[in-house]
């Protein structure tokens, strides 16, 4: 059966702007450029995983309808469309601090969790992105930690 996905398509409203968000701040490499005239097939990957790609699509034809692109892209502008990417580090303040740096701007700061340390950030689109340290060992998630994310 399937071994492995090697791409995850990410909507993105400028591909450019994309490029320089994924590639220039988060650390990503281009993977495929490639104009073929009915749109631009764009993917990046990280360095230390080359072969897992997001490709970072504009909703629209052929694979969307006008009509359905444009809810698309107002969905994601919305935040409404989930989390897009969840990247693992090995030192999430660390991490966080240097994307800081870099302007990259968070929608919540490194926490621990029961699962690790993490934090989250949306592209410049309303993706959400989340970077988690994962923790070492066996994971016990109580009643208590489903009650917190759950707003309890």
């Amino acid at each position: 059966m399937f071994t492995r996905i090697s791409i995850h398509s990410v909507p993105v409203l400028d591909q450019q702007e994309a490029l320089d968000f994924y590639v220039g701040k988060l650390g990503f490499e281009v993977s495929s450029d490639v104009d073929l005239g009915f749109m631009r097939w764009l993917t990046v990957a990280l360095p230390s995983d080359p072969d897992r790609q997001l490709l970072l699509e504009v909703p629209g034809p052929p694979a969307l309808s006008e009509e359905v692109a444009a809810q698309v892209r107002d969905l994601v502008t919305k935040g409404a469309l989930g989390t897009a990417a969840i990247l693992n580090t090995d030192d999430c303040q660390q991490t966080y601090e240097t994307l800081r740096a870099r302007g990259v701007e968070f929608t919540e700061e490194p926490t621990k969790q029961p699962y690790g340390i993490d934090c989250a950030l949306r592209d410049p689109f309303g993706n959400h992105i989340r970077i988690t340290q994962l923790a070492e060992g066996p994971v016990e998630i109580t009643d208590a930690d489903i009650a917190r994310w759950q707003g309890e």
